[in-house]
């Protein structure tokens, strides 16, 4: 069931690649260094990359399908999701990664796949 609408996924997505690039500070594990610590701020600056180019309402060019975009989301909601027992940090860091993780898939299950054309911003208000 998709009922997130794409402006509020791009909003969110704006804040969680922000989340993810300070988490490692945020949370507590700057200090890990390594995957625990450079992957979350690796997808974060992925996160913020893709929205600036996904075809949506919050982007500056419309270039990636928001399916596709919304594909990405979950694969590196998976990869975030999984990676303390990937590459072996679990017994130091865990939970921030597989939150988000899971956020991260959850929003690509749930969010609509195409931008509401005739909203606000598509009549110049």
């Amino acid at each position: 069931m998709r009922f997130i609408p794409t402006r509020v996924h791009g909003m969110a997505d704006y804040a969680t690649g922000l989340l993810l690039l300070v988490s490692p500070y945020l949370f507590g594990f700057s200090d890990v260094g390594g995957v625990a610590q450079y992957l979350p701020m690796l997808l974060g600056v992925a996160i913020i990359g893709l929205s600036l180019i996904t075809d949506y309402e919050l982007s500056i060019a419309k270039i990636i399908p928001m399916p596709m975009h919304l594909a990405g989301d979950i694969a590196g909601g998976a990869l975030l999701a999984i990676s303390p027992w990937l590459f072996g940090f679990a017994d130091r860091v865990a939970w921030p990664h597989v939150i988000i993780g899971l956020l991260e898939i959850g929003a690509g299950l749930m969010t609509r796949t195409t931008p509401d054309r005739t909203g606000t911003a598509a009549r110049g208000i």
